[in-house]
């Protein structure tokens, strides 16, 4: 799923302020301003690195993969 490049840049945000929180001290609670991106903020307070979930390949990028593609001929 493509994310749009504002929202992903929310969700960055959202983790760095996490990550700050974390090291301010503060109480691993989201404040009202990032609960759109609570879980963002909560990796970052929480210290997972961004985007470290796995993504299914698609049925697509499979394709365009196949084995012809990627053995090397000499």
């Amino acid at each position: 799923m493509a994310v749009a490049k504002k929202d992903q840049e929310r969700v960055t945000y959202a983790w760095m302020y996490g990550q700050q929180a974390r090291k301010d001290g503060k109480e691993r609670a989201v404040p009202d301003y990032w609960a759109e991106h609570a879980e963002a903020w909560l990796q970052g307070f929480d210290g997972v690195p961004l985007g470290s979930e796995l993504r299914p390949v698609t049925e697509a990028l499979e394709a365009e993969l196949d084995e012809r593609s990627v053995v090397r001929e000499d």
